[in-house]
């Protein structure tokens, strides 16, 4: 989690100024696309909703100009699919500012259990910000996922039997919730 789109340099929660709260994707083309990204932005939020403030507004950052030819033939395939006008905005990212550690991987840090899993492999808080299982964990703990996914990927997370069984304890908690 991060900031970008503003001028304002090292921008901070309390003084984000121009800028939007976001994140940045690092992927490998290998194994998934650009526009295959592009796809799960689309999907994720409604592209044609006025966005209620430049802090929280609907963006894709591109990072060069085939970047920004790609976002927008999607967005202009989303409009003709919509017949609407897509509000969400395709803007060059001028830079990526790291949002404050408190921020990073916020919902999982809120489960004891499991973010104590992840602290013990990830010592350091800026491994423990770049893992990959983390960012899997943290997404499961916000309720995104389904238990097919979940039991393809759960052993290559590196939990211990423990840590296993109080993530599925989350999401069987999250789950029900969620379905009510």
């Amino acid at each position: 989690m991060g900031y970008a789109g503003g001028l304002k340099d090292n921008p901070d929660y309390h003084h984000i100024g121009d800028h939007t709260e976001t994140v940045q994707v690092d992927y490998d083309p290998q194994r998934i696309t650009y526009p295959q990204l592009l796809e799960v932005f689309w999907q994720s939020h409604n592209p044609t909703s006025q966005s209620w403030s430049r802090q929280y507004k609907h963006a894709v950052f591109t990072h060069d100009a085939r970047q920004k030819q790609l976002a927008t033939a999607s967005k202009a395939e989303i409009e003709k699919k919509l017949g609407r006008t897509v509000k969400s905005e395709i803007a060059p990212l001028n830079a990526f500012t790291l949002a404050e550690d408190y921020h990073q991987k916020y919902i999982l840090k809120q489960d004891y259990d499991l973010n104590a899993e992840m602290s013990r492999i990830y010592t350091l808080h800026r491994d423990f910000v770049d893992s990959t299982a983390v960012a899997r964990l943290n997404g499961y703990a916000s309720g995104h996922g389904d238990k097919e996914q979940l039991a393809r990927e759960i052993d290559r997370l590196g939990l211990t039997d423990a840590g296993k069984r109080a993530l599925t304890d989350t999401l069987k908690r999250k789950w029900k919730y969620d379905r009510q």
